[in-house]
């Protein structure tokens, strides 16, 4: 053994209670002994009396796809046991790009959602951007290939309905994007201009993503009819004509919604029970955050950023735009901007939209024109989306697996990029005993591998590979908040990625053991 972990609960992510055992590693693959170990040898041990040994956690919804790669060591995900992401998601991927001018003015797009970082290095393909993450990065990555390139390759950055060789360009471009080891399609209709897509325009690609065997990863349309309901009917519509697995990301009651959450989980119930194969993920905090250009209609959006600005810059665009937009939640008071890079504009860093709108002496909008037009349209914000009293009914059910959906950019993102995982175990499983620990952390490993098709990770067995966590149960602990948002979380001692202690006694320790999975050879 390389490494062997003594004297703790082995919980293997399958769901079973655990047993008190030792979990060696030889390598980048474990080894589950029982009985006495004392003659077993290895030049660390751990002793893990008190503590969960459990599988690394599994985050089916995260924002890491450029931040990472300037930020390699990922700590606010690695201090809550995340040893795997899923990227690529809500539509909005950074491959194929075949040019990189469109690739540099999509992440200008997209850079209040997931940052702009100086990245490392350049990329068109599927394979050359998974190539950047090998050996590179503190996690492992797995990719999604949003709808969003797909269609500014075939289609461009207008709207208007996709012709049949633009569809027959964007299937081939996916398939291509599987074949280099995408796990699936995604979608996010709320942002364009993937959002322009329509449903049979959706339901092409999907079949095509069915067909090399992957999922439909989908942030829905939101906006679409009475808001509730009819969201989530198109997505299983979706699903239902493609034959495809449907995931349904960040699934919860909205704040405004008109109803309550049995409605939205019953739709997800009866469409499981007539055959489809659904399941969805949420985070266990009523904040939530993107960028804020989504509360801009599409026709501003219309050709992309630089028209985008142009928009921004117009008398006459504005005055419309101030007829439009609207808060995205309850109130501007409600809405809270972040991530800035002029100095002057540090000072509205964490402050409700309303509160900045009152220092500039000027309406909402405006204030938010004249921000975005200063930061390059790089502004973010988050907001209360969820109802707090429902967050829990989403969490406990069995088709729930966890996706942060956590924001890593500004001084004051959503408390769940430091804090997601630990909030379930440390309040929903210790304090309310709203699930128990075995199905909660079935929730954060076995389940969402499972969904993705991840091969020998989340769970611990023989020759599975080495992504484990050892936390004190009695312990851990999200000291995020919305006013204190970066504070990592506490009572996960230790983690291991492919085998390499990157997380010691609390500590990180700087290694870089994470690399790309890739779909059939993860």
């Amino acid at each position: 053994m390389d490494l062997l972990i003594t004297g703790g609960l082995v919980i293997d992510g399958s769901g079973n209670p655990g047993f008190y055992g030792a979990v060696g590693v030889e390598g980048e693959r474990v080894r589950v002994l029982r009985g006495d170990v004392s003659g077993v040898q290895a030049p660390r041990v751990l002793d893990a009396s008190g503590k969960v040994v459990c599988p690394g956690f599994i985050d089916v919804h995260a924002h890491s796809g450029l931040m990472i790669l300037t930020d390699p060591a990922h700590e606010a995900k690695v201090h809550q046991g995340v040893t795997t992401e899923l990227v690529g998601v809500d539509g909005n991927s950074y491959a194929p790009f075949r040019s990189r001018d469109d690739l540099l003015r999509f992440v200008r797009l997209n850079s209040g959602l997931d940052g702009a970082p100086d990245l490392p290095g350049w990329w068109s393909s599927t394979s050359e951007y998974l190539e950047m993450f090998d050996g590179k990065v503190a996690v492992n990555i797995a990719y999604i290939v949003g709808n969003s390139p797909l269609r500014i390759d075939a289609v461009g950055w207008e709207s208007g309905t996709a012709t049949q060789p633009q569809k027959d360009r964007m299937r081939s471009l996916l398939r291509e994007a599987m074949e280099e080891g995408a796990f699936g399609l995604s979608t996010g209709l709320d942002y364009p201009p993937g959002g322009y897509a329509d449903t049979d325009e959706l339901v092409d690609l999907a079949s095509e993503a069915a067909a090399m065997g992957g999922i439909y990863h989908t942030h829905m349309r939101y906006r679409l009819g009475d808001r509730y309901l009819d969201p989530v009917h198109e997505a299983i519509e979706i699903g239902k004509r493609s034959g495809i697995p449907l995931h349904i990301t960040h699934l919860f009651r909205r704040v405004t919604n008109p109803g309550g959450a049995r409605r939205l989980l019953d739709l997800v119930d009866g469409a499981r029970a007539g055959g489809l194969d659904v399941t969805f993920d949420c985070f266990p905090y009523p904040y939530g955050g993107t960028r804020i250009l989504i509360l801009f209609p599409d026709w501003a959006h219309e050709g992309g950023p630089d028209r985008l600005v142009e928009v921004l810059r117009s008398p006459e665009a504005r005055a419309r735009l101030r007829k439009e937009v609207a808060p995205r939640g309850r109130s501007w008071d409600e809405m809270w901007v972040t991530y800035f890079q002029q100095p002057h504009n540090m000072v509205y860093d964490g402050r409700s939209i309303a509160e900045v709108a009152e220092m500039m002496g000027k309406h909402p909008v405006d204030a938010l024109c004249d921000l975005l037009l200063e930061e390059d349209l790089r502004v973010s914000y988050f907001s209360l989306v969820s109802d707090p009293a429902t967050i829990a009914d989403f969490v406990a059910h069995p088709l729930q697996m966890v996706g942060s959906d956590a924001l890593l950019i500004g001084g004051h993102p959503p408390p769940m990029a430091y804090g997601c995982f630990p909030v379930i175990l440390g309040e929903m499983v210790r304090e309310e005993r709203r699930l128990s620990l075995a199905d909660a952390l079935r929730k954060m490993t076995s389940f969402p591998a499972q969904r993705l098709g991840i091969r020998d990770r989340g769970v611990l067995r023989d020759g599975a590979f080495a992504d484990i966590v050892v936390f004190d149960p009695d312990t851990i602990n999200a000291n995020a908040t919305r006013q204190e948002p970066r504070q990592p979380s506490t009572g996960i001692e230790y983690v291991l990625v492919n085998g390499q202690l990157v997380m010691d006694r609390g500590r990180h320790t700087g290694a870089l053991a994470g690399r790309a999975l890739r779909r059939g050879r993860s």
